[in-house]
């Protein structure tokens, strides 16, 4: 994160930010069986308290001396099969997740809880499977892999690899995977720990048709290794893109779009690309109670297309 100074004292450093995240989900944690019992329930139903909930989900297990429950996320389109991930409980993050986190520089956004742009990139991608169809796709900072597993079921994609830093992340990723896998097809699927400051991904350099994130500019010491790694993996030569969604959060995106400029990737930013994402929108604005607090700049995810 830039600071100067005149910010320094002011500004929260990456991990700091990582810290109150964590901390925050750490002290959700009830003292109590009782308390214990209440709480999951507010989690889980928090899961679908707070977000555009373009995809229907709904709990299907919830063991109490887990982290973890399963959800069923039916896509809403005819024909489409169910998908079903286990994933942690919102809120529900322990020390050990911040140590993980600590060790491999990475952040714990993935465990936390399923960030609302997630939601929207799944349907985005569900409602332009054209786009992905016969192409080679992945996922960056893909947390449990919502809209990776929904290209993969949905759109005859040749191959969808969906990717994490976090080792944690990449083993709900396989688990998803695994639990999914009659619903791909010919399509070939697979989890990878991807850190955005590699310089070589063993075989992938260059090879991707269509690149796909949701709120992973949220960081700005990440946005130099997030522009680099995109600009790396996007096929060439050949025509090829990457599909950003992420809330303007201030100056973060712009900081990010900067770095997308000096690795020579040009972009384009897109407000109103669907209609009924754009009519939740608005009822948010306007006071749904559904999201309380809910703020354009730093709720509402942008459409960012990125080509060399």
């Amino acid at each position: 994160m830039e600071t100067n100074s005149n910010s320094a004292s002011s500004k929260p450093s990456a991990s700091s930010l990582r810290w109150r995240i964590l901390s925050r989900a750490v002290l959700h944690r009830a003292k109590n069986p009782e308390d214990e019992s209440q709480l999951g329930m507010k989690l889980i139903s928090r899961k679908a308290a707070k977000g555009f909930n373009l995809i229907p989900c709904q709990l299907l297990n919830h063991d109490h001396e887990s982290r973890d429950a399963q959800f069923c996320y039916t896509l809403p389109t005819q024909g489409c099969p169910k998908l079903v991930l286990t994933q942690r409980l919102n809120n529900n993050a322990n020390l050990t997740d911040f140590e993980i986190c600590n060790r491999h520089n990475i952040d714990n956004t993935g465990t936390v809880c399923q960030w609302p742009s997630e939601d929207v990139l799944a349907y985005y991608c569900l409602s332009h499977a054209d786009m992905f169809r016969s192409k080679r796709v992945i996922e960056l900072g893909s947390g449990y892999g919502l809209a990776g597993l929904t290209i993969a079921a949905t759109t005859e994609a040749l191959e969808v690899v969906i990717s994490d830093g976090n080792p944690q992340v990449v083993d709900y990723i396989l688990h998803n995977i695994n639990t999914n896998s009659g619903a791909f097809g010919e399509t070939r699927v697979k989890p990878m720990k991807l850190h955005w400051n590699e310089k070589e991904v063993s075989n992938l350099s260059h090879t991707f048709d269509v690149i796909v994130a949701s709120d992973c500019t949220f960081f700005k010491e990440f946005h130099k290794d997030l522009a680099q790694v995109t600009e790396l993996l996007l096929k060439k030569p050949g025509p090829s893109e990457a599909i950003f969604f992420s809330p303007k959060r201030g100056n973060s995106l712009d900081k990010f779009l900067e770095e997308i400029k000096d690795n020579g990737l040009l972009f384009s930013i897109t407000e109103i690309y669907d209609t009924e994402i754009w009519n939740r929108h608005q009822q948010f604005m306007n006071g749904d109670e559904s999201w309380p607090g809910y703020e354009k700049d730093r709720c509402y995810p942008l459409l960012v297309r990125i080509t060399r």
